[in-house]
């Protein structure tokens, strides 16, 4: 009986005699991978609403069906999409090597990687901005959001921690405050690039424009962080922002 209900199971999946199971495993992650990445396109584009599984499907040269099968329905495949792009923003995170024995250094180093990311990754904060739309209901559903957040706050706890052994920084100052600090600057910039453009009067997406923010927001995370008295931070901070502290203490 096991023997039979084997064989069934096999000839379901097609699978011919003799055939290793998982051949088809590469396969089918490649299939479900390729409709993830046109998701993500389609989705930042259109938004949820818009982005219909026809338009998926096509952009990923497959079959509407293989949406249903892989993600359950268009909802699923949004709550995958939102998953991955928080996925890729962790990994890319976890490859900066900071050196919490210059805590002023590594923090400027996570404010660049954060604006940058947003720069150069415009569908995540689309996607972001479809999903705030919906008032994160579909967000909510996933098991692993959590789980992404977390080492962004962790790496910035690390470095906090480290100024504050060598009086650089402040100690009431909390490493979830200054992650939503630091996303807050640079993910309004890129989400409302355009029509800030329109109203300031200047390209943001020029990168002069874009320089000069990043440098303005280094400063403000560090002027947030440090002791009250400004000289106490020393040669550590950049000579540019040493010298708007000391002119302006």
């Amino acid at each position: 009986m096991r023997s039979t209900r084997t064989t069934t199971r096999s000839t379901a999946f097609g699978a011919k005699p003799g055939r290793k199971p998982g051949v088809r495993e590469p396969a089918a992650q490649a299939t479900r991978d390729s409709l993830l990445r046109a998701a993500i396109k389609v989705f930042s584009r259109y938004g949820l609403g818009g982005g219909s599984v026809e338009k998926i499907s096509k952009a990923a040269k497959s079959y509407d069906r293989m949406i249903y099968y892989y993600f359950g329905s268009k909802e699923g495949l949004f709550v995958a999409a939102l998953e991955e792009i928080y996925r890729r923003f962790n990994e890319a995170e976890s490859a900066l090597r900071l050196d919490v024995e210059h805590p002023v250094e590594s923090l400027m180093t996570l404010v660049s990687f954060v604006l940058t990311y947003y720069r150069d990754n415009p569908e995540f904060v689309t996607l972001l901005n479809s999903e705030n739309l919906h008032r994160g209901k579909h967000i909510s559903k996933s098991l692993r959001a959590r789980e992404y957040s977390s080492p962004a706050i962790d790496a910035i706890g690390q470095v906090l921690r480290s100024g504050v052994a060598k009086g650089l920084f402040r100690d009431d100052v909390a490493a979830r405050d200054v992650y939503l600090m630091i996303a807050a600057m640079g993910y309004f910039y890129q989400s409302n690039r355009f029509t800030l453009s329109a109203f300031l009067g200047e390209n943001l997406e020029d990168p002069a424009a874009f320089a000069h923010w990043e440098s303005f927001v280094k400063d403000a995370v560090l002027r947030t962080v440090s002791p009250r008295e400004p000289a106490t931070l020393g040669p550590s901070l950049p000579q540019d922002i040493q010298d708007r502290l000391t002119t302006e203490a």
